[in-house]
């Protein structure tokens, strides 16, 4: 039995994970803890073997001690559902033997002083937490001739008592919190190359929702650079989705006729309604229930609230806005944190800039816009640009793949 045991630990590495938000979702919970033991097991298969296990209150990842640290640490950071996770060692609950494991973990380790913490998971577990806290460092101090300190957070030897098992960690690493990414449902978001939409794409990410991303460039009047842009931006928020579609829709001819039909105030709206039927359609098709933008309240022309009003009017799929209520700079901050920001400042042609007027209506009457309307032929605009849509497949530790797009009724 010791010589199984002894290979079982040299064979694998273990991860302690903790959740918070979805530790308290009453009777669904086990829905919400399957999908983030389901989301960790796709986040980490592309490394080599993983097994995941539910343990009590948390979860324990067993990987291939081949695998790097740092790859495992990379996927468990950047996976919504997790409040934190450690590295973490196994022990039998035997009090003489976790403190010789903590010898050894901490020999090699410079420590000027420590705590020990220790908790239990179940009430009835035949031990003394306060007891346990006393013994362990005792025995360290002993040892390493090492000062407790309760204050200073130096160096804290966890300890995770379990039926069973006693896990053993130093470090708490943060997760990104949230939920599980599928809980929520699917969503479709306009990703444009800006600051705002990666933001906004992450926070409803974050709130358990897969997203697939729209982008609406230029072509053929400018180049390709924000499209590009938008993939290096999807492939960013990828790290937390694992898996991504990208929709790059060419609106530069739709731009031209919306020009040449229409008073130069009106076109901002006007481009606006038509990204949101393209991106209802393509929804539809990939049976997503609802769309996100990146619009902040007044922050641009198009943004005020009758222009918000007059712009949604053109679908009918609910629009979610996370940032409707964030200023810029709230913004940026979050885009520096998830580091997106970077790409998104880097110079590019982007089609919102293409043949738009000086002054843009502020005050739109939708009677007017869908007047207007009236006069185009906008399901033979909209078919036009779908036809030169393309599509490309982000997979996690894979080159992006462009697909050939099926019709998109």
């Amino acid at each position: 039995m010791e010589t199984l045991a002894k290979e079982k630990s040299e064979k694998y590495n273990y991860v302690l994970v903790h959740y918070n938000e979805i530790g308290i979702k009453g009777k669904n919970r086990y829905k919400f803890i399957d999908l983030l033991i389901d989301r960790i097991r796709k986040s980490l298969n592309i490394y080599g073997k993983i097994i995941v296990k539910k343990k009590t209150g948390r979860i324990l990842v067993e990987y291939d001690s081949k695998i790097s640290w740092n790859k495992i640490e990379k996927s468990l950071s950047t996976c919504f559902g997790i409040a934190y996770f450690s590295k973490t060692y196994k022990s039998p609950i035997n009090l003489p033997l976790v403190k010789d494991k903590i010898s050894k973990l901490i020999s090699d380790k410079e420590i000027q002083t420590f705590k020990v913490r220790t908790r239990k998971s179940f009430k009835n577990i035949p031990i003394s937490t306060k007891e346990w806290d006393k013994e362990i460092g005792s025995h360290v101090q002993s040892e390493r001739h090492l000062p407790v300190e309760l204050k200073e957070d130096n160096f804290t030897i966890y300890i995770e008592v379990i039926p069973n098992e006693v896990y053993i960690y130093f470090k708490k690493i943060s997760g990104s919190g949230g939920l599980p990414q599928g809980i929520s449902g699917h969503m479709t978001s306009l990703l444009s190359g800006g600051i705002d939409s990666p933001v906004a794409s992450w926070r409803m990410m974050k709130r358990g929702c897969e997203v697939i991303f729209v982008h609406f460039h230029g072509a053929p009047f400018l180049s390709r650079v924000s499209a590009e842009k938008a993939l290096d931006l999807a492939e960013i928020l990828n790290e937390y989705q694992i898996n991504s579609k990208v929709y790059l829709v060419p609106f530069g001819e739709l731009q031209k006729q919306i020009v040449l039909s229409t008073k130069p105030e009106h076109r901002v709206i006007l481009y606006r309604r038509f990204m949101l039927r393209i991106a209802e359609l393509i929804s539809n098709k990939e049976k997503v229930s609802s769309l996100i933008t990146g619009e902040s309240l007044g922050q641009v022309a198009s943004q005020t609230l009758s222009n918000i009003s007059t712009i949604q009017n053109a679908v009918e799929m609910p629009i979610l806005r996370p940032l409707i209520g964030m200023d810029k700079e709230e913004i940026i901050k979050q885009a520096k944190e998830i580091n997106t920001f970077e790409i998104s400042i880097e110079p590019d042609q982007d089609c919102c800039t293409l043949f738009v007027p000086k002054h843009p209506a502020v005050r739109s009457k939708l009677f007017v816009i869908e007047k207007i309307e009236s006069q185009l032929p906008i399901e033979d605009m909209i078919k036009t640009v779908l036809e030169k849509t393309e599509i490309y497949i982000l997979e996690k530790g894979k080159k992006k793949t462009k697909i050939q797009p099926n019709e998109i009724d």
